[in-house]
């Protein structure tokens, strides 16, 4: 009797084991990354909207910025979105090879958004006169918030270009295997939610 209870006693005060694993760890951490990221993004958004909506000269976006062009680059980080998916899912199954490749994909995607998002700039500064403090077609604003949000979304590209470069390395170079997919899991977070503000960018700057 003594013994039951004595027994009963010790699994009682057992305890209780974590549901998160050190993979879910690491999955929490970057969706609370991208919780206040999402922030940053979304008042610089609404900052936008409100000088935009208090002005008397905004420019109409189509006037002044190339929609072509930046519609072909949206189109560009939506595939990358596509290739990410696919070296997660090699990654996953174990082909070095696909993944390899898929992942190649996804970075060249990033560089050359990258390079356009680079030639549009130059052709604004240089071509048509708009800069971060000037803007001859309206409202001097117009400039500061298009290049601070651009900016912004154009700097977390080259991180995720360097994230996934340093995840591939690792892949190549390191251990791969299926549990290594975790940390392309992790990465392909990032790469989805950069080209998700993408969209809302595209949309609320350039086509509204």
């Amino acid at each position: 009797m003594n013994q039951a209870t004595a027994t009963h006693t010790h699994v009682s005060v057992e305890p209780a084991e974590s549901p998160l694993t050190p993979e879910s760890w690491g999955k929490l951490g970057m969706w609370i990354f991208l919780a206040g990221d999402a922030m940053s993004f979304g008042a610089l958004l609404a900052a936008y909207g409100a000088m935009r909506a208090s002005s008397a000269d905004w420019p109409v976006p189509a006037h002044v910025l190339g929609i072509p062009l930046t519609a072909f680059m949206t189109f560009l980080l939506i595939c990358s979105s596509v290739t990410m998916v696919k070296a997660l899912s090699a990654s996953k199954r174990g082909d070095k090879a696909g993944f390899t490749k898929f992942m190649l994909m996804t970075i060249g995607g990033g560089l050359i958004f990258l390079g356009l998002q680079a030639f549009e700039w130059t052709h604004l500064i240089h071509g048509k006169h708009v800069t971060f403090s000037h803007n001859p077609y309206g409202a001097s604003l117009f400039g500061t918030t298009f290049f601070a949000i651009t900016g912004f979304h154009g700097a977390h590209v080259t991180g995720g270009v360097l994230y996934l470069s340093a995840v591939l390395m690792i892949g190549l170079f390191g251990r791969f295997s299926k549990e290594y997919a975790n940390i392309v899991e992790i990465a392909a977070l990032y790469w989805h939610f950069v080209d998700l503000v993408w969209i809302l960018v595209f949309t609320f700057v350039y086509l509204i």
